[in-house]
């Protein structure tokens, strides 16, 4: 069931070295394809990157939450044309969601690393760094990266209680059940 995969799904930062099935790599394409699109624009794009060096590259795109990237056999570049839609951030960021709940549903784990309004340094931002690094147009805006791999870590299922329900209202805000 969907819920199930929910569960299990975590942000996993830590790869065994150990590469992903091409298979793999098709489903996972296939599977953000598929992702819904506001009026069916789809104005993303994916740079699906499993050479070493240049993942190695990416890992620095800023300067927090990303190094654990270098250790990831592929990395997804969710990259939209804001041109192509008013909405290209919600509709990327849906997609960035459909490649974390496949490669969980594959057992691979992942982690989504923001690029989107991130610095890389005093120069350029995250998204241009990315963008020059793998020869992305200037009329494409970088989302997001998604780092996959086997995980080299268990994680368990958050637990129930400690779900935010608080944060649910019914009918009206504020009014709980």
């Amino acid at each position: 069931m969907f819920i199930d995969l929910l569960r299990k799904r975590r942000s996993v930062r830590k790869f065994q070295d150990r590469p992903v099935e091409k298979e793999k790599v098709d489903l996972l394409c296939e599977a953000v394809l598929r992702a819904p699109s506001s009026r069916g624009f789809n104005p993303w794009e994916f740079v699906f990157v499993t050479d070493p060096e240049t993942v190695a590259r990416l890992s620095v795109a800023k300067p927090h939450g990303a190094s654990f990237l270098e250790k990831a056999p592929l990395a997804v570049v969710v990259i939209a044309d804001p041109d192509k839609s008013d909405v290209w951030v919600e509709d990327a960021s849906i997609a960035t969601l459909i490649v974390h709940l496949a490669a969980t549903d594959l057992g691979l784990g992942s982690c989504w690393i923001q690029i989107r309004k991130r610095p890389h340094d005093k120069e350029q931002t995250a998204d241009q760094y990315v963008a020059r690094l793998l020869g992305i147009p200037a009329t494409c805006a970088v989302e997001a990266i998604v780092a996959i791999g086997y995980p080299a870590e268990e994680k368990h299922p958050l637990p129930a209680d400690s779900l935010e329900y608080h944060k649910v209202s019914f009918n009206r805000y504020g009014q709980r059940k």
